[in-house]
């Protein structure tokens, strides 16, 4: 705001403060929002979006790599339990997939779920 000449707004010292609380109450407010919005990206795990069957979190055709990682991390002990869990996820998604494309299921579904995490 212009102010007239010889008529200048003096900052006091409790102006000062008072302007510099309000800076730091919403960069502090605005900090805390971020680290939320990090915290919930971090945290937010990458899972299917049915009935499309990509990944909730990435995007890409799920299981995605990080999907995979993680699978393989909770079924280190039982491979075979993976391959079941992920055969009726297979199962499930062509279902699903043949219902939105109006065909048949893709022909990609067993490298998608099955042949990444078959024993080595």
């Amino acid at each position: 705001m212009d102010q007239p000449a010889g008529r200048r707004r003096t900052l006091t010292a409790k102006s000062a403060s008072s302007c510099h609380r309000r800076r730091s109450q919403v960069a502090g407010r605005w900090m805390a929002a971020e680290r939320r919005r990090e915290m919930s990206r971090a945290s937010r795990p990458h899972l299917p979006m049915r009935p499309l069957w990509r990944c909730r979190r990435c995007g890409a055709e799920w299981p995605c790599q990080p999907a995979r990682l993680a699978l393989l991390v909770e079924y280190r002990a039982d491979r075979t339990a993976l391959l079941v869990y992920l055969s009726t996820l297979m199962a499930e998604a062509g279902a699903q997939l043949s219902q939105l494309n109006g065909h048949a299921a893709p022909e990609d579904l067993t490298r998608r779920f099955i042949s990444w995490a078959r024993a080595r």
